[in-house]
């Protein structure tokens, strides 16, 4: 049958997507909620022996060998039918584009395939309660002894982590060394003696989000992705991958703008909406439909222009849980609804996937040329 074209391919995304839509779990954004890991398995291992899986890898290790626009074009039409167009960012996404990239054959052998059949679901080892955002200023050690390194530290924020059979790692191996070059990236097997995994109640009441315990954990040296030390510039590349990956957010933007609209519609004509009110709500649309704009010139490469995007979503996000409370009054407060939920899941938007304030340093930094943030 030869290579689809981009055009071809997209056909026949849209005829397997009507198809079997119905057979997929909600869609839930890019980490796979704790409640929904049988369904996202299922999911994944459907799109895997239907030949859904891994569009742009390599066809050694399970893909379909396509182009990136291939591939985005497959996640954009699942958008656009409202399904998860893999199981997991964090596996496919972060580790697998990691271990693509930086990976030995022996490496890429044992995880590839794993990955996108849904044999292994991953989680992210990276923030600590002392080093979130200050990423380079994480305490977790990972000490060399004979073939062996041995891991102790805390890992906090990890999406997933109690389901995952893998993670990825970022640990100090070299403590005199400075910040950034003393780090190094490790595939963690979490089902290792000395992991303890603790869920955390959110103020929403609910525990998307675990703390990772690590106490003389024992991984071989083959965990080792990249150079001894080197693990800064894999982080770099697998987190440039993470919000590269919001390219196709312009469909859900667009959705969520006009839900907006619907529901401050209604709003409007039941309790009115006075000038302020209007000019409010004109305004978070105009800002909606702009990053739509915004997100659809994201082309299937990752970049630092992806933190435009990652902020804007972010802070309009929470502008709006902040204007649909006002307009549900005070005696919402007081209630379950969707409303309330909203402004209290609202903050984690700042933090989650890098900060505001390191998506703000980004922009000014990395795109405006300005100078850097002065680091003591």
């Amino acid at each position: 049958m030869g290579t689809p074209t981009v055009d071809q391919f997209s056909a026949q995304a849209r005829v397997w997507l009507d198809a079997h839509a119905a057979e997929a779990p909600p869609e839930y954004g890019a980490i796979l909620p704790p409640g929904l890991l049988a369904r996202g398995v299922a999911w994944q291992k459907l799109l895997y022996g239907e030949g859904w899986a891994g569009i742009d890898w390599p066809q050694a290790h399970g893909g379909r060998g396509l182009s990136p626009q291939h591939r985005a074009t497959w996640v954009r039409q699942c958008a656009f039918a409202g399904v998860p167009p893999f199981i997991n960012m964090v596996g496919v996404v972060l580790a697998g584009g990691s271990t693509q990239l930086f990976g030995t054959p022996e490496q890429q052998h044992q995880h590839l395939r794993p990955i996108i059949s849904a044999e292994h679901v991953w989680c992210q080892l990276f923030s600590e309660p002392g080093a979130g955002s200050d990423l380079a200023s994480l305490t977790t050690r990972a000490v060399h002894d004979g073939d062996e390194f041995v891991v102790t530290g805390q890992k906090v924020w990890c999406s997933g982590g109690r389901y995952s059979d893998w993670g990825i790692l970022v640990a100090r191996t070299d403590p005199d060394a400075p910040r950034h070059r003393g780090l190094s990236f490790f595939l963690f097997d979490m089902s290792l003696p000395g992991v303890d995994v603790r869920p955390l109640r959110q103020m929403t009441g609910e525990a998307e989000f675990d703390e990772v315990f690590l106490d003389e954990v024992r991984i071989p040296e083959s965990a080792l992705l990249g150079p001894l030390h080197g693990g800064w510039g894999v982080a770099m590349a697998t987190l440039t991958n993470e919000r590269g990956s919001i390219g196709t957010a312009s469909i859900s933007l667009g959705r969520r703008t006009d839900r907006m609209i619907d529901d401050f519609r209604r709003a409007g004509a039941t309790e009115g909406l006075d000038a302020v009110g209007r000019d409010r709500l004109i305004r978070l649309v105009t800002r909606g439909r702009a990053l739509t704009m915004l997100a659809s010139r994201q082309g299937p490469v990752a970049s630092t222009a992806a933190s435009l995007l990652k902020l804007g979503i972010t802070e309009l996000s929470f502008d709006t849980a902040e204007q649909r409370v006002d307009l549900a009054g005070a005696g919402a407060m007081l209630s379950a609804e969707d409303a309330v939920h909203g402004l209290l899941a609202a903050p984690g938007g700042r933090i989650a996937g890098g900060t505001s304030q390191i998506q703000r340093n980004l922009i000014g930094e990395r795109l405006l040329g300005l100078p850097a943030e002065p680091r003591p």
